[in-house]
């Protein structure tokens, strides 16, 4: 009888944390703001397990200067971010039925579910923790550029949030975040001294392939989807016009860029290896 009453009573707050998740937390009007806190504290917990778990199996780690173990942790949570926002980035843009052309209900343009909605609350979360890591160890986790890269991706994410304007072309944006990961562990190979070795050379091609589909191409097939469908971004508010057409061509420009430098760098690795 006392395990029955136990198990009756763990059901009861079962119940009713569900129903407290479902009615508020996860409510549509409160969706954009817990999925902020969600992401921004999502940041932390992965910056305090990184660090915890990489004290104990990496011995580089504690080898390294303060500002190196703090990059180390943030490279995680951009990991952890970018493998989280490409997954639902390519699942919505390519195998959901969400932004299809046959759905002809309403406007591409403003199509949104709660689960689009909650994916771009949690990358909103991250872009604040990161950009605030970024300002206060200025310029040691990155110059203007990458300040520039990340207040025109949180301006344009939070607005597409917000607004449920353009995801579409949001999340299309965010497949580049595809490329993280191989730039991250590039540079963990580097801080541990396997710049010479041949997974350093296989990353440098992947990241090569991966740049080249994710930031260069696929922004080029964004504008020509955007070139085909024209007449309903002009029925957007002038403020989301600007952020589908402005913020993907400063990023797309800031790509060639950097692609150009992941070009020059994979050429000197072959020289050297040749």
């Amino acid at each position: 009888m006392l395990d029955s009453k136990e198990i009756m009573k763990f059901k009861s707050y079962q119940n009713q944390a569900n129903l407290f998740v479902k009615e508020y937390l996860l409510a549509d009007p409160l969706i954009p703001y817990t999925s902020i806190i969600g992401g921004f504290f999502a940041c932390k917990m992965v910056s305090d397990l990184t660090q915890l778990f990489s004290t104990v199996y990496f011995k580089t780690y504690s080898s390294l200067t303060k500002i190196q173990r703090i990059e180390w942790n943030n490279r995680a949570i951009s990991t952890i971010h970018a493998i989280f926002i490409t997954a639902m980035s390519l699942y919505l843009v390519f195998c959901s039925d969400l932004y299809s052309d046959n759905q002809a209900a309403e406007l591409i343009t403003d199509r949104s579910t709660s689960m689009s909605t909650f994916a771009l609350g949690v990358s909103v979360g991250y872009f604040i923790a990161d950009l605030g890591m970024i300002c206060w160890f200025f310029p040691s986790l990155g110059g203007y550029e990458y300040v520039i890269h990340h207040l025109f991706s949180l301006v344009a994410v939070a607005y597409s949030m917000l607004s449920g304007e353009g995801q579409l072309y949001t999340y299309m944006v965010l497949i580049s975040e595809t490329t993280t990961p191989g730039i991250n562990l590039r540079w963990y190979l580097d801080i541990a001294g396997m710049k010479r070795s041949k997974a350093y050379l296989i990353n440098g091609v992947v990241i090569f392939i991966a740049w080249l589909v994710a930031r260069i191409l696929l922004f080029v097939y964004m504008f020509y989807h955007v070139y085909l469908h024209f007449d309903q971004v002009e029925q957007m508010h002038n403020f989301g016009q600007i952020l589908v057409i402005v913020v993907p061509l400063v990023l797309s420009i800031m790509n060639l860029v950097w692609f150009s430098k992941i070009i020059k760098g994979l050429r000197k690795t072959l020289a050297k290896r040749q």
